[in-house]
């Protein structure tokens, strides 16, 4: 790391007026001569004139100017952090993290992809640095299986459990083969899912408790753009909720919070009036909309979504100048230590 000089001309100046003090106090100094005003001053030189007098005042002399080098030494050295000694910072600054809110819809028809989802996470989130991840599991109504954090061993161990269980039930084989376990855990895994009877996949809803999760949404207060995201994952919706996708939307939207869709329904459906909403909802708030069935696994999908995102936010990027005085803090301390070691051995 190179340093450089955060306030160089205030260390200049300061460095220069501790100079001149310097300089000053010599040359009064050195005035004092043996005369003054034409009358003879008598010293130590001309009262103790003895050999012994002598090495002891010369001894005394050696310390003295040896203590006053290392004082000026010292307070130089102390004026140079005046100028702010400093170096950049090689770790990446960000500023801000993003938040991110992993909302999946666990509804029955989303069972066979729910797993691939959260394996997928489970991955990327062994890249993340700083972001703080989410998730909530939602049908007609949703439930919190962990909520914002930066622990990333609590994150991914949610994350692996859930996908493990979900991909037990994934297809109606393995649903038949399911042991009372195994059942057990499914049905503790999205308890709280499905407190409306005759709804599900609510999209609206959904996503709009996702967003509660995200700090400042309930109070109205919009976050930095680019700084919190959902990824909404989710096939259709059937029966009427609360918020519309669209006005779910434009919540999220006016809190600065990206929405990026991505349909994991039957292909059947993709063609389906409420996904092409869907499609058409996510697109106009700025969202991005990626389907199962485009030729793409969701693996790929979702590392195509994370990686834009992750482009982004390499643009906000910072790099941090911290102040280094460390080495002339040191160096000051030395030079002070020293010459009270001195100054006290002048005592002496």
């Amino acid at each position: 790391m190179t340093l450089t000089w955060h306030w160089p001309w205030a260390g200049l100046a300061a460095l220069a007026v501790t100079l001149a003090i310097v300089a000053l106090c010599m040359f009064l100094s050195a005035r004092g001569g043996t005369q003054r005003h034409g009358l003879p001053v008598y010293g130590l030189d001309s009262d103790l004139n003895t050999e012994q007098i002598d090495e002891s005042l010369h001894r005394f002399r050696v310390y003295n100017r040896f203590a006053t080098t290392l004082l000026v030494l010292a307070l130089i050295t102390a004026m140079t952090l005046v100028a702010r000694p400093s170096v950049v910072d090689e770790n990446d600054e960000r500023t801000n993290p993003r938040d991110i809110v992993l909302c999946l819809d666990v509804s029955a028809s989303m069972l066979a992809y729910d797993h691939e989802v959260l394996s997928t996470y489970q991955q990327l989130i062994s890249g993340f640095k700083g972001e703080r991840i989410a998730l909530s599991l939602f049908n007609s109504t949703s439930r919190t299986l962990f909520p914002l954090t930066d622990d990333y061993d609590l994150a991914s161990g949610q994350l692996k459990k859930a996908s493990e269980i979900l991909r037990k039930v994934s297809t109606q084989d393995r649903i038949d083969k399911l042991s009372d376990r195994t059942a057990q855990d499914f049905t503790d895994l999205i308890e709280g899912t499905q407190n409306r009877t005759d709804k599900t996949s609510l999209i609206g809803d959904g996503l709009v408790s996702c967003a509660a999760m995200l700090p400042g949404f309930i109070y109205g207060k919009p976050s930095k753009p680019g700084k919190a995201s959902i990824m909404l994952a989710t096939d259709n919706v059937s029966g009427t909720s609360s918020y519309t996708l669209g006005s779910a939307l434009d919540l999220t939207s006016k809190a600065n919070i990206s929405v990026d869709g991505l349909y994991d329904g039957p292909m059947g459906s993709e063609n389906d009036k409420t996904t092409i909403e869907m499609r058409q909802e996510i697109e106009k708030h700025g969202g991005t909309y990626s389907s199962a069935h485009s030729g793409q696994s969701v693996d790929k999908m979702m590392r195509s979504l994370e990686k834009r995102k992750s482009e982004q936010d390499e643009h906000n990027r910072l790099s941090s100048l911290i102040d280094a005085p460390g080495w002339f803090t040191l160096i000051a301390a030395a030079f002070l230590g020293l010459w009270i070691a001195v100054a006290w051995r002048i005592q002496r």
